[in-house]
């Protein structure tokens, strides 16, 4: 099995527990937050965002009625970085590192979704990252021991998506 294949199947795994353990623990707190945020009014969950430092707005959803509160998240492109000449078990071993920090992110909260692209080209994969600040999501990115090595760059951008909803 390849890399790409088994990262692949690693992220698979990772989404489909994630979802499981979403539906068994509704109420869990997430994000490190001291409640659920499905728990929350709207009013309530906007105000605890803002005093964390989260950037929001709001709008209504003109065939709902809705009010929807938007959230910047910051998304991080992987791409490839200047020193690919790693042997394959250098390359190897960063890659088990690589995984592991993104479990870590997914873990405290900071990164939400995180995977590979499916051809190889110069963007290798994205992470969204749910923090307060560019400079915080930018630090986390930037400690991925790819980018560390060189054998990957980040190209970070601000990213707004409405608060829990989730993919289809």
């Amino acid at each position: 099995m390849g890399i790409r294949t088994a990262c692949l199947l690693i992220f698979a795994i990772c989404l489909a527990s994630a979802c499981q353990q979403e539906h068994k623990e509704a109420a869990v707190p997430e994000h490190g937050h001291e409640i659920a945020e499905e728990t929350l009014t709207k009013a309530e969950t906007k105000a605890k965002l803002e005093s964390e430092g989260y950037q929001l707005f709001e709008y209504v959803d003109e065939i709902s009625g809705d009010t929807i509160i938007m959230q910047q998240y910051f998304i991080a492109f992987l791409k490839n970085g200047p020193d690919r000449s790693q042997s394959k078990e250098a390359a190897d071993s960063l890659q088990i590192l690589h995984l592991n920090h993104l479990s870590l992110m997914y873990e405290l909260g900071h990164a939400d979704i995180s995977g590979p692209f499916g051809d190889d080209g110069e963007i290798r994969g994205i992470t969204v990252y749910n923090t307060p600040t560019f400079e915080m999501a930018d630090s986390l990115a930037n400690a991925d021991p790819m980018v560390k090595a060189g054998r990957l760059v980040i190209e970070l951008h601000s990213w707004w998506a409405a608060k829990g909803f989730s993919l289809r």
